[in-house]
């Protein structure tokens, strides 16, 4: 399941969240919000695995990346079925 690690003042991952609505994605179903403010276990695992403390950050099984419009085609690819 896709893992989306974000900031509720992040207007770049409420881009996100609003490609995945428009896709008609579920929450829970098909993705997970993880909260990434400063000081949260979600934002020690952004920084971990990607080196940057960055959001919005997605991580499907083994491939994590940054920047919304990457997170985005990456999505619409996976659910283009």
């Amino acid at each position: 399941m896709i893992k989306l690690y974000l900031r509720a003042d992040c207007p770049y991952c409420r881009k996100v969240l609003n490609a995945v609505e428009k896709m008609g994605l579920q929450e829970q179903q098909d993705y997970i919000i993880i909260d990434a403010q400063a000081g949260t276990p979600g934002r020690d695992v952004v920084l971990k695995t990607g080196g940057k403390a960055m959001v919005p950050f997605l991580m499907d099984g083994d491939h994590s990346m940054y920047e919304s419009d990457d997170i985005i085609a990456w999505i619409r690819k996976k659910y283009a079925e």
